[in-house]
């Protein structure tokens, strides 16, 4: 099956940036997202959706993409998210990522099935990261920086396993969340999060 390439994104004007973005269903951490502007010349080689590509060759890359391309990342955090949901919060991530790339763009294509509420020209598009080169290169950087946030969150509050789990309910963290109890970056509206009624500063 072919990845992704420029094909949804020839009919749109340029700049065209690519936005996509990550954990949206972790227990811990904030959201975060990226858009990506490409130059249609100098295009790193592998380019994928972040989901099938190894960490190793996905560093990799998100390094070759910030050399080439404009590149804006922006979060929402876990107060953000509790207080108006994690839909919502991924949308201003979103927003905050297209405003940093240092350049406006003439269309913005966005993976999923809805657009923030912006008045910028955009489109969504559902399976965009292995669909479109400019979503699929978005959707490497978003996951290697909040990778990288969460392996440095791990350092500050040990032992849930962040570094290796990202933040996600998997049965080690759960294990130790029933041990130790919440962290102030666990998401307090997420239901497994929620059945605790007070919270540590672990």
């Amino acid at each position: 099956m072919a990845g992704p390439s420029f094909d949804l994104e020839i009919a749109h004007p340029l700049p065209l940036a690519g936005v996509d973005e990550a954990g949206r269903g972790p227990l811990a951490g904030p959201v975060v997202a990226a858009a990506v502007i490409l130059d249609r010349g100098r295009v790193p080689p592998g380019i994928d959706d972040s989901k099938k590509l190894g960490a190793e060759a996905r560093a990799d890359l998100c390094g070759k993409i910030r050399e080439v391309a404009h590149v804006g990342v922006g979060i929402a955090t876990v107060e953000e998210i509790d207080e108006i949901n994690i839909l919502w919060a991924s949308m201003l991530a979103m927003e905050r990522a297209v405003a940093a790339l240092g350049v406006e763009p003439a269309m913005v294509l966005v993976d999923g099935n809805r657009c923030p509420r912006w008045t910028r020209p955009s489109q969504w598009v559902i399976g965009g990261d292995a669909l479109c080169l400019s979503i699929a290169a978005a959707s490497i950087v978003a996951k290697e920086e909040r990778d990288r946030m969460m392996a440095d969150y791990d350092a500050h509050h040990p032992g849930y396993g962040w570094a290796k789990n990202k933040g996600y309910g998997t049965p080690a963290h759960l294990d130790a969340l029933a041990r130790l109890g919440p962290s102030p970056l666990h998401r307090r509206s997420f239901a497994p999060i929620a059945q605790y009624s007070l919270f540590s500063a672990a």
